[in-house]
């Protein structure tokens, strides 16, 4: 309700999910930032975090045109569909376990609606544990490490990487080439 009234011109709600149903790729988020997806409407844009992924994206083909950070600037998902743990701006943009909860339902609706869906890659901690509550998976069944990869027992490949925001880049905590080899490793097992 805050968001809405100091900016009544923004998306401000429910952030949906972008990119083709029938990709073989979902890319897992936490939640829309407060001056990216919730302000735009689509995933990863207008914020610091989106330009990373897109970037690489578009690098290894599953993007084409160009991120401009703005939904209308054409740019195309190609095999790859992105999704959030959470579907609104958390308050504090940290998600409770209780929206993670509540919104869990909606990750594994989304999930199962994807056809050819063989790779989920998990973009953080909070999305590694949606996607394992999602199974129905202990969390500690499969710990999150950035580049792990977990065969789950629907057929699906759970790949973890630190999650592209601002702090993680900026600290070093993620590189580009860090990111990008996750991304490298996903297509080489998808062939």
């Amino acid at each position: 309700m805050a968001n809405r009234a100091a900016w009544p011109d923004w998306h401000n709600g429910p952030v949906p999910c972008w990119g083709p149903r029938d990709a073989a790729i979902l890319v897992a988020g936490l939640a829309p930032g407060v001056r990216g997806a919730n302000r735009t409407g689509r995933p990863f844009t207008g914020d610091h975090a989106g330009k990373l992924l897109y970037a690489t994206l578009l690098k290894y083909g599953l993007a084409r045109g160009e991120y401009r950070e703005d939904p209308a600037d054409g740019m195309e998902l190609l095999g790859v569909r992105i999704a959030n743990a959470v579907r609104c701006v958390p308050p504090a943009n940290l998600p409770t376990p209780a929206e993670i909860t509540t919104c869990n339902r909606f990750f594994m609706a989304e999930r199962a609606s994807m056809p050819n869906l063989r790779v989920v890659l998990a973009l953080g901690l909070v999305a590694h544990n949606a996607v394992m509550k999602s199974h129905r998976i202990p969390a500690a069944r499969h710990r999150f490490a950035h580049g792990a990869m977990h065969a789950l027992p629907d057929g699906t490949l759970l790949a973890d990487s630190y999650h592209v925001s601002r702090y993680n880049t900026n600290t070093g905590r993620l590189t580009t080439e860090m990111f990008e080899s996750v991304v490298a490793e996903i297509l080489r097992r998808l062939g």
